[in-house]
């Protein structure tokens, strides 16, 4: 069974669109793409490349700013509730094995069995081609209907877990007694709590605390969270340990406000209701590359459990809050994908979301319309007394910078003794630009480079292909004016430049953080419209359509 169900596929894609992402993945396909309206099929020659397929493209790779699903296609006729469940726990006995994935049924591709990640596909029932449609009507076996995005007969694809799990910070010296001989103890926690645990012992080497994340449900991470003070408590008898154990969670500075509440009555009510005493970090201890503060939670284990829960449930809440205002912002600058700034943070330790997805620094990455890596080249001028504060000590701060934006972060020669300004050439993906030049502005802001009532005005150019600086200005200018307006940034290109040896002329864009950023958008947006229109036109040579007869 080696042909392919592509779903939520954008109405603009193409069958050149599916073939460039197959090459560009180096996935084999055996006979052309079907394109339907909303999905797409395609032939593997074998099962290597077909789950190949699955596995590199699904949920993945984006084309035309929807993230496609790959699902193995199974004909109607053949349709029927048979599962193949693959990457099972070798050592798992099947009467647990099959208690474990029920509960797991409606969650089932991708869903954790002790840190193993579940694949699920349909295999083809011969018997059930003479039976016909299900009669029973269960749910996801109906006949194909409107255009879908996932898997024939599964319904809508699973979507991950919404809810941020638990960071919390344990002293060192439990760090072992939680592991347990040969990680006995730690095993045994995720399967009674189904969650997957982290212990960070890397981290900040020689530190008196080290930071635990716990992935699962909210009540799989209070019954992890209670087991492991549990588990200190009773270390501390043993070892004679006199001092008082609090819990301690960590949280991302954006949602403390919240969970504060006006006045403090949401921090109060939750004290008052389970007989805690909270404290949470000062401001003061937040840098840019750590912005979680540690909430401390002093009581009995009882009573912690019970205020990691209202003080879990009250994050969770500010989380999906500001989801919710992501997704209402995901046009306000095209072509940037928000969720992928670390702006909205969600589980992953330190910055959220960006940190796993951002190349490294001077990686050329970033997604085109095809899902495809691609670079944008940033020359950003800022004042030539402000070159120390932004290297750092010892260029601590732009190697911090470099890797928190994940862009190649570099500060060109100046051009003479008396140069007022210095140019900074940032390469990253619009992200990685986004988070790289805002973290620029603020710095200057900062270090007072700029007046307390003065706000950060700074000058970016870009490179276009010559033959589309016109589409850039426009008609009699009515292109750069409305580029003006929009965005409130100055957008200059100069008269009588000479193309460089890439046949590329300079854009300048001035203005404050956004108006520049929007600018810069709006401009990769038209160059995105003029190189779609040039991969469209017949080549050179190719003989003019006939005219079509009256």
């Amino acid at each position: 069974m080696n042909k392919l169900y592509i779903g939520n596929v954008s109405a603009e894609a193409s069958e050149e669109d599916f073939e460039t992402i197959f090459e560009q993945w180096k996935i084999p396909h055996s006979g052309p793409f079907l394109v339907k309206t909303g999905y797409a099929f395609v032939d593997c020659p074998d099962e290597k490349a077909a789950m190949k397929a699955i596995d590199v493209l699904s949920g993945k790779v984006e084309l035309h700013g929807k993230l496609l699903e790959v699902e193995h296609s199974v004909p109607k006729r053949q349709r029927s509730c048979k599962l193949q469940i693959r990457n099972i726990p070798p050592h798992m006995q099947w009467e647990v094995s099959a208690n474990r994935l029920l509960t797991a049924s409606r969650k089932l591709n991708g869903s954790m069995m002790e840190n193993y990640a579940l694949k699920v596909s349909y295999i083809p029932d011969e018997t059930a081609a003479s039976e016909g449609p299900s009669a029973s009507g269960r749910r996801g076996f109906n006949t194909r209907g409107p255009p879908r995005s996932s898997s024939p007969g599964l319904g809508a694809r699973p979507k991950v877990q919404s809810d941020i799990p638990l960071r919390m910070l344990v002293p060192t010296q439990f760090v072992g007694a939680i592991i347990g001989k040969e990680g006995a103890t730690i095993r045994n926690i995720t399967k009674q709590t189904h969650s997957k645990i982290d212990i960070h012992r890397k981290e900040n080497a020689g530190a008196a605390e080290k930071p635990i994340t716990i992935h699962s449900t909210p009540e799989g991470c209070s019954n992890a969270c209670r087991t492991i003070m549990e588990i200190m408590q009773k270390e501390a008898l043993d070892t004679k340990f006199t001092e008082e154990i609090p819990l301690k969670v960590l949280a991302h500075n954006n949602f403390v406000g919240r969970l504060i509440g006006k006045e403090g009555r949401n921090l109060k009510k939750i004290e008052q209701d389970t007989g805690t005493k909270i404290t949470i970090s000062p401001l003061q201890d937040l840098t840019l590359y750590n912005p979680e503060r540690t909430i401390t939670v002093k009581g009995s284990i009882e009573a912690c459990s019970r205020a990691e829960e209202e003080v879990m449930k009250k994050i969770r809440e500010s989380y999906e809050s500001d989801m919710a205002a992501m997704n209402l912002q995901s046009n306000l600058i095209p072509g940037l994908n928000l969720n992928a700034l670390g702006l909205f943070p969600s589980g992953a330790p330190g910055m959220g979301p960006s940190m796993s997805n951002v190349p490294p620094p001077g990686a050329h990455g970033g997604c085109s319309s095809f899902g495809v890596s691609t670079s944008e080249t940033v020359h950003l001028f800022i004042p030539a007394l402000a070159v120390g504060a932004i290297i750092g000590k010892q260029g601590q701060h732009i190697k911090q910078l470099s890797h928190f934006a994940g862009a190649s972060i570099k500060i060109a020669p100046a051009e003479g003794m008396d140069a007022k300004q210095r140019m900074v050439i940032i390469v990253g993906p619009p992200e990685a630009q986004f988070k790289a030049q805002c973290r620029i502005f603020g710095k200057l802001k900062e270090e007072n480079f700029f007046g307390p009532k003065e706000e950060v005005k700074l000058e970016a150019h870009i490179k276009v292909p010559s033959f589309a600086a016109g589409r850039v200005i426009g008609k009699g200018g009515k292109t750069v004016n409305e580029l003006q307006n929009l965005t409130c940034a100055e957008v200059v290109v100069p008269r009588d430049q000479t193309p460089d040896e890439n046949d590329q002329v300079i854009v300048k864009i001035s203005g404050h953080f956004f108006a520049c950023q929007l600018a810069q958008r709006k401009i990769q947006e038209i160059l995105a419209q003029v190189r779609r229109q040039q991969q469209t036109k017949p080549p050179a040579g190719a003989p003019a359509p006939l005219p079509r007869r009256k």
